[in-house]
């Protein structure tokens, strides 16, 4: 019926503004089955559990060394990380347009500080990450990139997506101090010295994840994000009156009873001016200074880590956003994701962030609803806000932020049912895949387990030809990671 048969009595709906309506095409919301309110609310849930990075970034390679003894410094590290991972997050939300955010990769920020840049200073360490991601860049324009992704068996896609719910879940445990380093043991429960549960950030995370899981189960829309609320009130409120303290004492000795990271505590100031000097601090001399083969095995393992990590860390996010084609193969403007990270990898070079990549903890602002680009670019405008608000990023504790990965960990690890156990040649690599990336704390060493695995597996079980030539070759990559030390030792390399 046209509006001027209507009864005028009765109102007429008024049209979708024009704006919302190209913001709706733009980024297929409708399509994707979300709402404007559903994508802001998980970007904010996204930058809640990641916010971290600028506090811990900081930490690792703003207190590290060069060979120099010169550092990077805490305020500016953490200046440069907000905005590298604003930029890219940002980024990944118009081109990519998932719900993908970005920002320095742990674990490689660590093999920087402690095995670059100890060899060299850190403008040059800095200069092969930026040679690091141009690589990585050239290999999506020549389309290898992409087909890599196409060629992993959907068994081992669906064996990394679950290894990743592990993977984040001890990170949760972790962070929450649930889980420890032992005495006698590689891990033990909680903070205590006997292996108990121990002090009143432990209690937080408990509380924590208990709520948390019970808005989940309840389907409570944002539940994730409004868990980490309240366990951040709960958490300045015990701060407050039992006065816990850091994880270390005044004199520098750890304190089991102390906040894991952040201190739950308002800052003064809240504001502060963003210290950005370190951004184009880069240098390629490394080659002259510790030798070519030196140089370019440093670059050959940033390049396989960062390859296989993003790899392993973009099927985990899409198969639980439901991004993925039917047969698990591809996903909509994968080569335009993956050319994002590859950028990413450049900006965090150049701006001395180390290399940035799409960040696991994506995954919360999934489980709270994400379906598109929009949440992304939610989560980079917080972190540009938190170039200015630095000192207020670190209001959440772990022990907020922990309860939340243990929770979407739970909803990732459910992949599995995608995997055929009864065979064999599937479970052993895809048990291995999902359990070596929590057992390694890492990724990528859980994707190389699986893919070696796979094809020695199938060879022996005389079904070599149904190997993707492709997977020979990154098998082959990876025997060569694993054994990077015997490479050196063949070479003569230190």
């Amino acid at each position: 019926m046209s509006v001027s048969t209507q009864d005028p009595a009765v109102p007429v709906e008024p049209a979708e503004p024009a704006a919302q309506s190209r913001l709706d095409r733009f980024f297929e919301i409708t399509r994707r089955g979300s709402t404007v309110r559903r994508e802001v609310l998980a970007g904010i849930t996204t930058f809640a559990t990641m916010a971290y990075i600028v506090v811990l970034n900081p930490l690792i390679i703003g207190t590290a060394p060069d060979k120099d003894g010169n550092l990077l410094g805490i305020a500016p590290v953490a200046g440069v990380t907000a905005l590298v991972a604003a930029v890219m997050t940002i980024m990944m939300g118009i081109v990519g347009r998932v719900p993908f955010a970005v920002a320095t990769g742990l674990g490689l920020n660590a093999f920087v500080a402690y095995a670059v840049a100890s060899q060299m200073s850190w403008a040059e360490a800095m200069g092969l990450v930026v040679i690091e991601g141009l690589i990585i860049t050239v290999l999506v324009l020549t389309g290898f990139r992409k087909a890599v992704f196409r060629a992993i068996p959907a068994e081992l896609k669906a064996a990394i997506a679950a290894g990743i719910g592990l993977f984040i879940a001890l990170i949760g445990f972790v962070d929450g101090g649930l889980v420890r380093a032992g005495t006698g043991v590689p891990l033990q429960l909680g903070s205590g010295s006997n292996g108990t549960l121990h002090g009143w950030p432990t209690v937080v995370f408990l509380v924590g994840l208990l709520v948390t899981g019970i808005l989940v189960a309840r389907k409570v829309k944002a539940g994730v994000l409004i868990g980490i609320v309240l366990t951040t009130v709960v958490a300045v409120v015990v701060n407050a009156f039992a006065k816990p303290g850091g994880a270390f004492t005044a004199d520098g000795k750890p304190n089991p009873d102390g906040w894991r990271l952040n201190v739950p505590t308002l800052p003064d100031p809240l504001f502060q001016t963003p210290d950005l000097h370190l951004v184009g601090n880069v240098s390629f001399g490394a080659f002259a200074h510790v030798g070519l083969v030196t140089a370019l095995l440093l670059v050959f393992t940033l390049v396989l880590a960062d390859f296989f990590d993003v790899m392993g860390t973009t099927v985990g996010l899409a198969k639980q956003a439901n991004l993925t084609t039917e047969d698990g193969t591809d996903m909509p403007r994968l080569g335009k994701v993956l050319f994002v990270d590859g950028v990413a990898a450049v900006a965090g070079g150049a701006g001395s962030a180390s290399s940035a990549t799409t960040y696991v903890e994506s995954s919360s602002g999934i489980a709270d609803g994400g379906r598109t680009g929009l949440t992304s670019v939610v989560t980079g405008v917080l972190f540009l806000g938190a170039l200015l608000l630095t000192p207020l990023v670190s209001l959440v504790p772990s022990e907020a932020a922990g309860p939340a990965l243990v929770v979407v960990g739970a909803l990732m690890i459910r992949q599995v049912k995608d995997i055929d156990f009864t065979d064999v040649g599937v479970a052993v690599p895809a048990f291995l895949t999902m359990t070596l990336m929590p057992f390694t704390y890492s990724i990528t060493n859980g994707i190389g387990a699986g893919f070696v695995s796979w094809v020695a597996i199938r060879v022996a079980q005389g079904k070599a030809r149904q190997i993707h030539p492709l997977m020979w070759a990154v098998a082959v990559a990876f025997v060569i990671y694993f054994g990077i030390n015997l490479v050196k030792a063949v070479t003569g390399v230190s």
